[in-house]
């Protein structure tokens, strides 16, 4: 990956969570973290990984949300980032978080039941 599509990727998270926090309340879309952002090489579309800290019901329904409103969030970040083209941006769940913890909770489960024979 090139160096400035790198800067991009890093540009666009930041200003996507700046443009979420500002723009939409916690109590509507619970708390969204924009963990990623895959940008296509043309920089035409990128997709978002987004977690959110709440139910599946309030996941579904921040998602929802974010997706409903793609265009104006757009809107927002065209205006704070300069770009030939301002990305159509796709958000989707980023579940590598919870993957991540039952993979570390199944290790420590691993662990406790069979005990090195270390002395």
């Amino acid at each position: 990956m090139s160096l400035r599509l790198q800067r991009v990727r890093e540009l666009l998270k930041r200003e996507i969570g700046e443009a979420i926090r500002r723009e939409f309340p916690v109590s509507e879309v619970g708390l969204v973290t924009v963990n990623d952002v895959d940008v296509s090489g043309d920089l035409h579309s990128a997709i978002v990984f987004i977690s959110i800290l709440g139910s599946e019901d309030q996941q579904k329904r921040g998602l929802t949300l974010l997706s409903k409103h793609r265009g104006r969030i757009q809107n927002l970040v065209a205006r704070s980032v300069v770009l030939k083209y301002t990305p159509i941006l796709k958000f989707n769940i980023d579940d590598s978080v919870v993957r991540g913890n039952r993979v570390m909770k199944i290790i420590e489960e691993l662990e406790k039941s069979n005990p090195s024979s270390e002395e």
